[in-house]
């Protein structure tokens, strides 16, 4: 098929739940996917863990193989390793898949492309042996991979999560360095909304943080002026802490400070973002709905803001719901039922995000510190440019080079915007964001030059037709 009634980009639980929603209501449905098989980061190789790797990772990632095989019986053609590199305005979808380049068009798109671990830049975090602590998750999820001699660094629910799963796993951290000012958790607990949804949220945590102070891992709150040293490769981590100086050594360093949405495809149909205080981060303009500003155009899932799989997976199905009823379909209650749901899932949101907001020093950098690592830039070249007139992230690039690099940006944008804004005196919405121009990843020029617009190989494609 080269048309489909809706394409959905992503197969997290956001994507997922789409496709499946979509299907269910008659639409010929396609899910473009960069990976190998279905889950996303949060249910990444689920339908393969093994008993034991179940129980290390939890309950939560388990429910996931469930909402996997509901997608596989679901009929939605799934295309695995299908890299989504360029989408137009009348909503043709161009992907390189098994070396070759091809097209589709859709009458709706479902962006489900997820977030990106917040950029984390301070001194050090270039060195090898300085990781993400999703890098880190990424290892455990898909090759129960553990280093057991692993430092995490920042703030956010996931280190806690990571921290409890390597616990489970017999392998605890050397130590987590938190940097979450302990004034800060006064003014959050001042947002917290104590209905039984956020409550059962607050014991999850309780019980991750729990399980480490339990295990004996050493625990640093309130750590600023962090630097990660080594000369060839990271071999410590400096900061001060309750009024002391402390100097840890390990083989691994895993950073964090929260997750932000993926905004490369919404920024490339040029859809409208604003900028989020709260989460600090450029997010899309929705409607109650998810659609954006775009027509046509969906946004679910922790692309349109931070809210976990579970808002995720709801979000997913109150847009193909919407979908289905605008094309005449009768959807009775379901959509209003899913507001209540969601409205009910996000009563946490405010706590965590105030409690969990980025530090200080990775949204003012100091001067030395690297920015963009593919071009090897600095806070201070940055500024350097405002003080000259430069107005914005695309101007910075083009006399800079940042954001010009492989990662197109996803590693220095929002540091960029934010060390802009506060040179100015103003806010990351007035700096903006880089334009993002297609393609969207690194494309062989021999893919392009072969492009002519057909679409895939079918018997290569979970629910196309088979052909003898």
């Amino acid at each position: 098929m080269t048309h489909y009634d809706v394409a959905v980009v992503g197969a997290g639980p956001a994507g997922m739940s789409a496709a499946i929603e979509s299907a269910r209501w008659g639409f010929s449905t396609v899910l473009f996917d960069e990976q190998a098989a279905p889950g996303g980061q949060i249910y990444r190789a689920v339908e393969h863990a093994s008993p034991q790797m179940l129980g290390v990772l939890g309950d939560d990632y388990a429910s996931g193989k469930s909402l996997v095989a509901e997608f596989r019986d679901s009929g939605a053609v799934y295309l695995p390793g299908a890299t989504v590199w360029n989408i137009g305005s009348e909503l043709q979808i161009n992907f390189s898949r098994l070396g070759t380049s091809s097209e589709v068009s859709a009458g709706s798109l479902i962006v489900a492309s997820g977030a990106v671990e917040r950029p984390t830049p301070m001194p050090g975090w270039t060195l090898p042996g300085v990781v993400t602590a999703g890098a880190c998750q990424i290892l455990l999820k898909a090759h129960g991979l553990i280093d057991d001699n692993v430092i995490f660094i920042g703030s956010g629910p996931l280190l806690w999560l990571i921290s409890s799963q390597m616990i489970v796993a017999g392998r605890k951290p050397t130590a987590i360095v938190e940097t979450v000012p302990l004034a800060r958790y006064g003014v959050a607990l001042r947002k917290l909304s104590l209905d039984l949804t956020a409550i059962k949220y607050l014991r999850k945590g309780a019980a991750m943080m729990w399980a480490a102070k339990r295990a004996g891992v050493p625990i640093y709150r309130d750590a600023r002026e962090i630097a990660i040293e080594g000369t060839g490769r990271a071999e410590a981590v400096s900061f001060h802490a309750n009024g002391q100086y402390h100097r840890l050594e390990a083989s691994l360093f895993a950073l964090h400070q929260g997750v932000v949405p993926n905004q490369q495809i919404t920024r490339l149909l040029q859809c409208e973002h604003e900028w989020n205080q709260h989460q600090r981060c450029f997010v899309p303009v929705l409607d109650s709905y998810g659609e954006e500003s775009v027509s046509n155009v969906f946004v679910v899932g922790d692309g349109a803001g931070i809210g976990g799989a579970k808002v995720a997976a709801l979000q997913g199905r109150r847009a193909a719901k919407r979908i289905a009823q605008r094309a005449g379909e009768e959807v009775g209650t379901e959509l209003a039922d899913l507001q209540t749901r969601l409205s009910r899932e996000m009563t946490i949101r405010p706590f965590l995000e105030t409690l969990y907001a980025p530090s200080a020093a990775v949204v003012a950098p100091a001067d030395t510190t690297t920015v963009c690592r593919c071009e090897e830039m600095t806070a201070g070249q940055i500024r350097q440019a405002v003080d000259i007139g430069v107005p914005g992230p695309n101007q910075v690039k083009s006399l800079l080079r940042s954001g010009m690099g492989p990662c197109q940006g996803r590693m220095c944008g929002l540091a960029v915007a934010e060390i802009i804004a506060q040179r100015q005196g103003g806010s990351p919405c007035g700096a903006d964001y880089y334009r993002i121009r297609p393609p969207l990843k690194p494309l062989p020029l021999s893919e392009l030059a072969s492009f002519n617009g057909a679409s895939t190989d079918s018997s290569q494609v979970q629910g196309a037709p088979s052909h003898d």
